[in-house]
């Protein structure tokens, strides 16, 4: 690929590729040989307090693949099904996974019975790993599905033996986190590491294009669909966000923060690929919404990166501890999974003295796909310009390419994007082309300097007397009003103007239905204005976070 057809190069600093070499490695394993070799003492991940090096991480992930091939003889291209939170268990049965050539499904551990089932159905998992928290769940749907095999972890196991005792109790007995269950033949995690230790690991033939993984997502339409990501999917994301936002990285010496979940693509293949690659220690955060915990674990960490998004950021800007930690070493956040609002992002710096930059991507694209550059010192209401190694455009209903300035869909190309959806043919014809573009359902638009925009979701976008008004706009706009927390805008009938425009807020004080109307008026034209308003006390959200409009619609 050469830079005459990428014209936003130019936008690039001098220390980004245009290229990353993908062929470098075959698979996830090779790629991360060298550093877990050359970083074997360091400190790879921290939780609750305990730590793992990159040499334990290596041994306990040998042990459960080898418990995995000559025990439970499970074969490469079975699938295997993770759920549960930021556990130190996470790295070390995902990497355990894809050393015995095992194609991951990452579960939401808060699933409901009906979602679980249907995500081992259709995925076909032949073992799953899941917290005892989630036992319950299991139970219910296990005899439906094609599960031969359960390994059970609880939420402290990882920890050293006397706070794990501590953990495990007071998760069971004080707060009852862990409802009764009866999986009878599952065995635990911790004896699955203890006797696959004794095991010799034959780590079978895997080429780049196999399936690593098998990541649920509703896709721009419909159920959950499991998108097929290769090895060389997942190797080019990480290589691709690590030529674009590498330079800026202190590299082995970054101190990350993870309070995504790492079964979301983002938190996956960024959070936890990147930094481990790059031989930097990674503090997960189990439960973020227990703002307290989280806080209190920051104050422990010398912290260089954080990832996030608006909800997060939002919410720390207004924990009063959170002000007081200790910032000198902070860099820089990276945020991803929704729109970052500017009020937020000045807040997040003025308090933290990090910028953010923010990302856009898609689970079918592993996900990352554009980014503001490294050099920016403070946040740009942008996606920033494409990835090494990345073509993005913006077409029209007909799929045409439209000039600079004007707003259509962005279509994605490059060695990032999916293989296609699982047992899913029509739906991958109907967002991958035969040349390689795929539609990300985002109405976006490409300025002069190359540099990318999202308006908002394709479906999210509000049609009133035929103009349209993006919801990410209006909520900007409501969460100017300092006594609105959140808001959501989503588009209900009308017989007249075909939409309307209805605001879902959040307040945290009192505030009339006239002073919202007349703070959107003061920003709004008139048909962008919401006609009807209701109060809620919270948003319904993804698990990460993202404010789920299509149940507000519904």
């Amino acid at each position: 690929m050469t830079t005459d057809t990428k014209p936003w190069l130019k936008t690039y600093p001098d220390d980004v590729p245009a290229v990353v070499d993908i062929d470098q490695y075959t698979n996830i394993n090779d790629m991360f040989k060298a550093t877990f070799e050359k970083y074997a003492d360091k400190t790879a991940f921290v939780n609750m307090g305990h730590s793992l090096t990159f040499s334990e991480l290596a041994e306990k992930s040998d042990a459960f693949a080898a418990y995995l091939q000559n025990e439970l003889k499970v074969k490469k291209g079975e699938r295997i099904a993770l759920m549960m939170p930021n556990l130190l268990q996470y790295p070390i049965t995902i990497l355990g996974a894809l050393k015995a050539g095992l194609v991951v499904v990452n579960v939401n551990p808060l699933y409901t019975p009906r979602e679980l089932e249907h995500q081992l159905r259709d995925s076909g998992a032949a073992v799953i790993v899941a917290v005892t928290n989630f036992g319950n769940s299991l139970q219910q749907v296990i005899a439906k599905t094609s599960i031969k095999h359960v390994i059970l972890t609880k939420i402290g196991d990882e920890l050293a033996p006397h706070k794990r005792t501590l953990v495990n109790f007071v998760v069971k007995y004080v707060k009852k986190m862990v409802p009764k269950y009866h999986l009878p033949g599952a065995i635990s995690l911790r004896r699955v590491l203890t006797e696959g230790k004794r095991m010799t690991l034959n780590v079978p033939k895997i080429e780049s294009d196999d399936l690593a993984y098998l990541q649920y997502t509703g896709g721009t339409t419909g159920l959950a669909k499991g998108a097929m990501l290769t090895h060389r999917n997942i190797i080019a994301n990480v290589l691709q966000v690590y030529g674009h936002f590498g330079p800026r990285t202190a590299k082995d010496q970054e101190h990350a923060v993870t309070p995504l979940p790492l079964y979301h693509i983002f938190a996956n293949s960024v959070s936890m690929m990147l930094i481990m690659y790059m031989g930097g220690s990674n503090l997960l955060i189990t439960n973020p919404r227990d703002l307290n915990s989280f806080v209190n674990d920051l104050s422990k960490y010398p912290f260089t990166m954080i990832f996030g998004l608006n909800t997060l950021f939002a919410a720390l800007n207004k924990h009063e501890k959170f002000k007081q930690l200790d910032f000198s070493h902070a860099e820089f956040t990276i945020a991803g999974g929704m729109a970052t609002q500017q009020h937020v992002a000045q807040e997040w710096q003025e308090i933290t003295g990090m910028p953010i930059i923010e990302g856009y991507g898609l689970t079918e694209c592993s996900p990352v796909v554009a980014g503001g550059v490294h050099t920016q010192q403070s946040f740009v209401p942008a996606v920033g310009v494409p990835l090494p190694s990345t073509e993005l455009r913006i077409v029209d209903e007909a799929g045409n390419p439209l000039p600079m300035g004007e707003v259509g869909e962005i279509q994605i190309r490059g060695d990032q994007v999916m293989k296609g959806y699982w047992k899913q043919d029509a739906e991958t014809k109907a967002i991958l082309s035969a040349d390689g573009w795929l539609n990300s359902g985002d109405i976006g638009r490409m300025d002069e300097q190359g540099i990318f925009y999202i308006e908002d979701r394709k479906k999210d976008m509000i049609l009133v007397s035929g103009f349209n008004v993006f919801p990410s706009e209006v909520e900007e706009v409501a969460t100017l009003h300092p006594r609105i927390v959140e808001a959501a805008a989503v588009g209900v009938p009308d017989s007249v103007a075909g939409e309307r425009v209805k605001l879902v807020v959040v307040t945290n004080g009192s505030v009339t239905l006239d002073e919202i109307k007349k703070h959107c008026r003061q920003h709004l034209t008139g048909y962008k204005i919401p006609t009807a308003i209701e109060f809620r006390d919270e948003l319904p959200k993804t698990n990460v976070g993202k404010v789920l409009r299509r149940e507000l619609r519904d």
